[in-house]
This record gives structure tokens, sequence and C-alpha cells, in this order.
């Protein structure tokens, strides 16, 4: 949204929009454990996962994750930008993320130095590395089982990296392989993102808007058909709160009412609002 758009609804940025602040992402108490429970496990390392379809929040999550994790001293945060690399370039983005010159045709070096490292930071208690991967589903099964054997140390008795995987229920299929059974097997903390009920969905609603400024830019009843229409998907919830949001302002509207509501998603509600408001 440009400026003119949210200055007109008291807004400091788009509620729908991807890229809100973490801030605004509505926190479930699931969620919340999750987060208290990696923030305990980083200490010691091991594999998360966070597993659902999509739409029900599992990047939201990561987001709520890393910024919880980023704010705690001790610890250094990265995350995987291109899950489906190969083993190349997975080497390459590891030592960018925590500062190690790494040479991909020389993996067993590479992964030395990066064990190095990270056993010298946790001893020297500078900093324990965590490393978050979204879209974990398209990760080959090479490089999973390759972030298997870097994160281990002294004959499997310590894990020297924590790290949370979030994928869609293929990656929870694919784990029942005989190639990645030793990976599930190491799986110590598990959220699982669901359907979101209606009222779920109104709160995280209802906080998206609050932490944007104006509380009151949808109705209460345009709040409750957004959460009931949604299907309990998020992603969906926050497209049709745009859409409503892009049609208030074409018309410089001070509320998105129940009138936008039925404009924008029942065809014959719209037609009959066009012919009124014809001369």
């Amino acid at each position: 949204m440009n400026k003119k758009l949210l200055a007109l609804y008291s807004l400091k940025y788009n509620p729908f929009s991807p890229d809100v602040p973490a801030a605004a992402l509505f926190v479930p108490p699931a969620l919340e454990s999750f987060c208290w429970r990696i923030e305990q496990q980083a200490r010691e390392g091991g594999f998360a996962l966070v597993t659902g379809e999509a739409g029900t929040g599992k990047s939201a999550s990561l987001r709520v994750l890393s910024e919880r994790l980023g704010a705690v001293r001790d610890l250094s945060v990265g995350v995987l930008s291109r899950p489906q690399a190969s083993m190349a370039d997975f080497y390459r983005e590891l030592g960018h993320l925590f500062g190690v010159a790494l040479r991909p045709h020389n993996r067993w070096n590479g992964a030395q130095a990066l064990r190095e490292k990270w056993q010298v930071h946790i001893e020297t208690a500078l900093s324990r590395p965590v490393l978050l991967v979204d879209e974990a589903q398209e990760m080959k099964s090479a490089v999973l089982c390759e972030l298997r054997l870097l994160a281990s140390a002294e004959l499997d008795a310590r894990c020297i990296l924590t790290i949370v995987l979030a994928g869609d229920s293929r990656l929870a299929e694919r784990f029942d392989s005989p190639e990645l059974l030793p990976l599930a097997s190491r799986i110590r903390t598990r959220l699982r993102t669901e359907a979101a009920s209606p009222q779920a969905l109104r709160q995280a609603l209802s906080h998206r808007l609050q932490q944007a400024g104006n509380a009151r830019l949808l109705s209460a009843a345009v709040q409750d058909a957004l959460a009931e229409h949604a299907c309990g998907n998020f992603r969906a919830l926050l497209t049709m709160a745009n859409d409503l949001l892009a049609l208030a302002a074409h018309r410089e509207a001070e509320q998105i009412d129940e009138k936008f509501f039925f404009e924008a998603f029942d065809p014959s509600a719209a037609a009959t609002a066009a012919k009124r408001r014809k001369p």
C-alpha cells in the first residue's frame, strides 16, 4: 500500500500483507509452547519439526521462532533460503550463514571447518548455532542425511547444531523411508499446524489490526464473516481481507463493513449494488 492509503486508514502497514512485522503475527498457545521448548533445546542441539498443510501457519511459526531465538544473546540463528539446493550449494550457504569459508568440492574439509567452529563457539559460550529450514519437503534426501551427520559429534553422544525443519505432509511421509528413519528418530520437538477454528482466525485477524494501528478497520461483522468463510486457512483469510481493503481503498471508504463483504464475495449482491449506483 502507498503512504496515501495507509494515511487514509491510519495504518502503519498493510495488516494483510505476508511481510508484516513478526509482532503482528498471532501466537496461539501451541506455538508459544513450541518456541519455549526450542529455546531450551537450542542449548543442547538436535532436530525439531513443524508440519502442516498449506496456509496453516508453518512459515509464520518459523518467523515467530526466528524472532524469539534472535533475541537470545548466545544463539546464532541462520535461515536456509534454498532448501532444494544441491549438496555443493547447501555447503556454500551454510558457510555464508555461519561465517566459514568453504570449498564445496571438498566436503570433508567443509564439514570439519563447520563442526570445529560450532564446537569452539559452544565451548567458549559465544554462541550456539540454530538452523531454520522452511519448505523442507523440497530438500534432497542426501542433503538431509548430510545435515544429520554434520550435526553429530562424539559418536552421536552430542548434537552441536539445532535444526528446525518445516514442511507439508510430504516431509512427514518421507521420514517413513528407510533412508531417513535415522533422522526421524532424532526429532525431539514437534509442532503440527492444523486448520484453525473461526475463533482462532478471528483472534489472529483482530491482533493484526491492532498491531497495524486501526482495530476498527473491519467491522465486527466483517471479521466474523471472514473467519467463518476462510475454511480454517490463515492464508485464505488474509487474501480475502486484502481484497476487501483494496475495494474500500478504491472507494475511499472510512470503514470496511458488510456491504463491501457482499460486494466482493457475493456476485448477486455486487450486481444489485452496481444497479443502485447507476443514476
